[in-house]
């Protein structure tokens, strides 16, 4: 079966050696001139034990805060406003309890085979060596936030997910650097990728090796015949015809959803980050800082601190002050760390849907149009595990959980769903 994938970020390059797998003719088009995919600088995390959506008390408690700071973890660009305000409508009706609950037990059902899937994936392509198991740590600036948490750490456990209480003199043996914590959580099992844009990279270069092939153009539209698709492409491209299409674009993928008739709330969460060299922050472990809006990750390419949400689209320029506002909030936790020390700096597009689950299934006018995009803070978590519903989907075979949460038609019925 002759199947093309828009977006070779890390959801469409996971998907492309599922289909491999499968014995598919594989296309993976994407422009090398699109800067900022959350696949090439995100924290690096195989964050499975994350069960909670965006839109979740754990949040709405410090918008408040977050919003009166104009460099804070959460901020809307004033010119963006009336172009995000049909998605925070749906954000805000996702905060009912009824709609949190079903996006927790949807996360929580793809991210439960999270790393499963990529210790297949990895193992298929003896790419072991880029999963780091050291677990990963929450930290709490004040006990009385932490013990608000509680709730949320005791439907882990429920969950299977381990999760450990450190006594200040634990922490200490565990992180010494970490000043002004009173209260951290290990998370024993958790994983994260030693090089995220390395990892992207080399699962391209293996599905190449297999046998796809890359086309770097714009993907501009879809067109449907009776025997056939055709990918329509930019810069007078010739069209590529297709037994089924894939659209994985990430934040790039409205276009195309609304030719196929689905009118998707699909927007950007923009994340900033910086990159120092490997242990300038003297972590050995990821690290959650939470209510502060980011987290730290110890990967083989540098010590990287990342975070912030904020809504401004496609187009506006990054603004570096909140990377810059980042390194000094982790100053109050990391004392030693000189503020000037040289770091990368960068921004990326975290494709965002208002209930925080992805958009899996098929489009509406075509079922030999399937999507596959909107992981938000999870693409790279759950890559791989998508990738092998979308396999399924196209075989004909019933996925091993239940779709609901994740179609395109949640959507139809307007702001109720």
């Amino acid at each position: 079966m002759r199947t093309v994938i828009v977006g070779a970020g890390i959801v469409g390059v996971s998907t492309a050696h599922a289909l491999l797998d499968e014995g598919h003719d594989v296309s993976l088009v994407d422009s090398a001139r699109r800067a900022g995919r959350a696949s090439l600088a995100n924290a690096g995390w195989i964050a499975d034990a994350d069960i909670m959506p965006l839109a979740s008390p754990k949040v709405w408690r410090h918008v408040p805060r977050w919003l009166l700071d104009p460099l804070g973890p959460l901020a809307v660009r004033p010119g963006y406003l009336p172009r995000i305000t049909p998605w925070l409508v749906r954000f805000i009706l996702a905060s009912f309890p009824s709609r949190i609950e079903a996006s927790i037990e949807g996360i929580r059902a793809l991210n439960a085979r999270a790393l499963p899937a990529w210790r297949r994936r990895l193992g298929k392509l003896d790419l072991h060596g880029q999963l780091v198991e050291k677990g990963a740590l929450s930290v709490w600036r004040r006990r009385g936030s932490f013990e608000q948490a509680r709730r949320i750490i005791a439907r882990q456990q429920r969950y299977g997910i381990a999760a450990q209480e450190i006594a200040a003199g634990d922490l200490a043996g565990l992180e010494p650097a970490l000043r002004n914590v009173e209260a951290a959580v290990v998370y024993p099992d958790l994983c994260h990728v030693s090089d995220p844009a390395g990892l992207c990279e080399a699962l391209l270069h293996r599905a190449l090796a297999r046998g796809a092939r890359h086309v770097q153009h714009d993907a501009t539209a879809i067109e449907r015949e009776a025997d056939r698709l055709r990918l329509r492409l930019g810069d007078g491209a010739d069209a590529i015809d297709a037994d089924r299409i894939v659209v994985a674009a990430g934040a790039w993928s409205g276009a195309l959803t609304s030719q196929m008739g689905d009118r998707i709330p699909l927007d950007t969460e923009r994340g900033y980050n910086a990159t120092f060299a490997p242990g300038t922050l003297g972590l050995a472990r990821p690290v959650m800082f939470e209510g502060e809006g980011f987290v730290t990750t110890p990967l083989g390419i540098g010590d990287r601190v990342g975070g912030m949400v904020e809504f401004a689209g496609l187009r506006q320029a990054p603004d570096h002050r909140r990377t810059d506002a980042i390194v000094l909030r982790l100053r109050e936790f990391l004392p030693h760390l000189d503020p000037w020390t040289p770091g990368r700096r960068w921004m990326g597009f975290r494709p965002s849907m208002p209930d925080s689950l992805p958009v899996i299934g098929r489009a509406a006018r075509d079922g030999r149009v399937l999507y596959n995009f909107g992981h938000g803070h999870h693409g790279l978590t759950q890559a791989a595990a998508s990738a092998e519903i979308i396999a399924d989907l196209i075989a004909g075979r019933a996925p091993s959980i239940d779709m609901r949460p994740f179609t395109p038609g949640r959507f139809r019925a307007g702001f109720s769903r």
